[in-house]
């Protein structure tokens, strides 16, 4: 519940303001004790008192990459966000410079374009020196003004990723912004006014004016005129030349990040395919020496079932030529055993029953055939006309 954002934020950049921080590193600050203990339910008036506290900025240091309470703070504001009113105090605090740049740093997160050039450029005049601690987590001296260029310049700042934003020409030539006005424009302008004001004015009496005019018009006076315009050209000069220097080579290095990037993910994405590939390849390997086991077990099982089936049928052919060889072998020993019949018996004994066959046949052939008026026949040759037959011959 301390790590959730207030139900009545509302979305930044069209997500949850506290994932503008990367995951790591929020992870990380959770796990802190700074947040633990003292960012545990801050509110946008307590979180004054401990800005003020501050005296160093940075972002993760050490090799477990412990926060700063600087990102800290930051943070817990993206969690509760503070209104725009309070962000812009923090801003123009000039008595506690810790505290501008933390609202600086808020503002470059969640602000929009023009507010971020609206708010933030005017620090560029703030010189003051503040404390930074690096990844390695050793100190180094800076300046409000460098921190504030970061911010406006660069990608990253305090190990955070910097919402994109456009460029200050873009801006100026859509009507979005006003030309850049430079805090010297004031104090030349003054000088202008101080020298115009110290010539003498020309008057219009006949003796005096030439000699006034020469007197105002000295050429030592001139020379020193065109040199002090000269020099505020070459001034002007130089800060647009240094403008554009800036530009172009923030420009510049936004065009190398991008193409490390685009390398970085083509490496990611050669690294991801190369890895696809050699899992599919162990897959088909796997799959090749599964389906080669379980070809083998097969095989071995229809062997082992293929010599069974021969056993089981070698048993029975040997079982049927035994069975075979004991019945012929009983055969043989039955009729070797068996004892002739006497001569005499047997030849009355055939003969009588060729006798009685041959006497029978000489009874029905004796015959002429069936008697007509039997009266079976008679029955029979009724019952044969009844279905149309013929009688019995």
């Amino acid at each position: 519940m301390a790590n959730r954002t207030d139900p009545r934020a509302r979305s930044i950049h069209g997500t949850n303001p506290q994932n503008l921080v990367e995951k790591i590193v929020r992870a990380k600050i959770y796990q802190s004790n700074y947040w633990k203990e003292q960012c545990f339910g801050l509110t946008a008036e307590t979180l004054v008192d401990k800005a003020m506290e501050l005296d160093y900025t940075g972002g993760t240091h050490g090799g477990n990459r412990r926060p700063t309470p600087f990102l800290c703070l930051a943070l817990k504001m993206l969690q509760i966000q503070p209104d725009k009113e309070i962000v812009v105090e923090f801003i123009k605090d000039e008595d506690y410079k810790y505290v501008r740049v933390l609202g600086a740093f808020y503002l470059r997160l969640t602000g929009t374009v023009a507010d971020v050039y609206q708010y933030l450029e005017p620090l560029y005049n703030d010189y003051r020196k503040i404390r930074q601690k690096l990844s390695d987590g050793k100190f180094t001296l800076t300046h409000v003004d460098e921190f504030i260029d970061e911010l406006l310049t660069k990608d990253y700042s305090c190990g955070t990723a910097l919402p994109r934003i456009q460029k200050r020409w873009i801006l100026e030539a859509s009507g979005t912004l006003e030309p850049r006005r430079s805090a010297l424009e004031d104090d030349f302008e003054e000088e202008e006014e101080d020298k115009e004001d110290g010539q003498p004015m020309d008057v219009d009496e006949p003796n005096t004016h030439e000699k006034d005019h020469l007197r105002g018009r000295s050429p030592t006076k001139e020379r020193d005129r065109e040199r002090e315009r000269d020099r505020d050209r070459k001034h002007e000069r130089h800060h647009r030349d240094r403008d554009h220097d800036r530009d172009r080579d923030h420009d510049r290095d936004y065009g190398r990040g991008r193409e490390r990037d685009r390398d970085r993910d083509r490496g990611r994405e050669r690294d991801r395919e190369r890895d696809r590939e050699r899992d599919r390849h162990r897959i088909r390997d796997d799959d090749y020496h599964r389906d080669r086991d379980r070809d083998g077990r097969e095989r071995e099982r229809r062997d082992r079932d293929r010599g069974r089936h021969r056993s089981r049928s070698g048993s029975r052919s040997r079982d049927r030529r035994e069975r075979d060889r004991e019945v012929g072998e009983l055969r043989k020993r039955r009729g070797r055993g068996s004892a002739s019949p006497p001569r005499g018996r047997a030849e009355d004994g055939p003969r009588e029953e060729p006798k009685k066959r041959k006497e029978k046949k000489e009874k029905k052939g004796s015959g002429n055939g069936p008697d007509p008026n039997d009266p079976e026949i008679i029955e029979m040759n009724k019952l044969r006309a009844s279905i149309g037959l013929g009688p019995l011959k």
